[in-house]
């Protein structure tokens, strides 16, 4: 099979694609035809050892792909030769085949396309738990999202809109803006010419935001947490900005708010029921048309390297896909 590695950290320019046998299912594994991978800002990070998990040399990225199961292993029972397939596995699904637990795969219903179900689990799984497993979001509540052009924070205004809450997407320019509208954002803020906090309160007549979306960090996290409401809920998503904000207590303390942490990835391994749950219901509202996930581009593996470049330089919008 062809694979993508990394066999040195660096830039994404370093990965090479390459021959390697194909994967063999041991006892509870599946062998997954890979149909379509899925990259994300993570991914340009853990190739240069920066990222929370360092694998071991020669690696692949990706984290989630779609596929058609080739092979079972021993005490595989509820998937089969030719099932439609899609799944998570932290990296490694650059490939044309790869070898998962049964228990990291979903079903995937004719109806969603390889390439729209490879871009799921990380984004809308991420902000599915986030709003429903965390901040116990409720249906008229306003929810902020930075960064809400990129994939989670498209996720994350489908996904609280869908939910029955308000949108005000925050984004640094109008372009990215009007792609957050398009999504079923109700009220926008340009950060890079708009104050933050001054903002967010102004349009919610003082009151401030029920809930805060932050996967961006930096200078951001502080302001926004500052136009939380009384009892309000703050995600911690991630730190695409780069820098991990040092947050005043006295803030958490006189707002009477939660600062909650979105670990998404330890939460599928510690709870798989609820992981496979939310992907369910994930699959079901892009059924029915009402999430209609954003595919920003197709590469084919080969163009990896210039995929991952546009994620790293902020052009991207919605999911960027690779096709083994």
């Amino acid at each position: 099979m062809k694979a993508c590695l990394c066999k040195s950290f660096g830039p994404p320019s370093n990965l090479v694609i390459e021959e390697m046998p194909d994967p063999v299912a041991g006892a509870g594994e599946v062998v997954v035809s890979v149909q379509a991978c899925a990259l994300n800002f993570f991914d340009t990070l853990i190739i240069q050892g920066r990222y929370q998990y360092k694998p071991d040399m020669p690696f692949s990225p990706s984290a989630e792909f779609a596929g058609v199961v080739e092979a079972t292993g021993e005490g595989v029972g509820k998937v089969s030769v030719g099932d439609r397939v899609m799944g998570y596995m932290r990296w490694g699904a650059a490939r044309e085949m790869v070898s998962v637990c049964e228990a990291d795969l979903v079903h995937l219903p004719d109806a969603v396309s390889f390439e729209v179900a490879a871009g799921l689990a990380v984004t809308y799984g991420t902000t599915l738990h986030a709003f429903r497993d965390r901040a116990k979001l409720q249906a008229g509540e306003t929810v902020a999202v930075l960064g809400a052009s990129g994939g989670v924070g498209q996720a994350a205004v489908e996904i609280a809109t869908v939910m029955g809450a308000k949108v005000i997407a925050c984004a640094s320019s109008e372009e990215k803006l009007g792609f957050a509208r398009e999504l079923g954002a109700e009220l926008t803020i340009d950060y890079s010419t708009q104050p933050l906090k001054e903002t967010l309160k102004e349009l919610t007549g003082g009151d401030g935001v029920n809930v805060v979306y932050d996967p961006v960090g930096g200078d951001l996290s502080e302001q926004a947490l500052r136009a939380t409401a009384w009892e309000g809920r703050f995600l911690v998503i991630g730190f695409a900005a780069g820098d991990i904000p040092k947050i005043p207590l006295n803030i958490v303390m006189l707002k009477g708010c939660d600062v909650q942490g979105v670990f998404w990835g330890a939460s599928v391994d510690r709870d798989p029921d609820a992981h496979r749950s939310n992907m369910e219901q994930v699959l079901k509202w892009v059924g029915e048309g009402k999430l209609k996930p954003h595919v920003h581009a197709v590469y084919p593996m080969e163009e990896i390297s210039a995929a991952l470049e546009e994620i790293a330089a902020r052009r991207v919008r919605g999911k960027v896909i690779v096709k083994p």
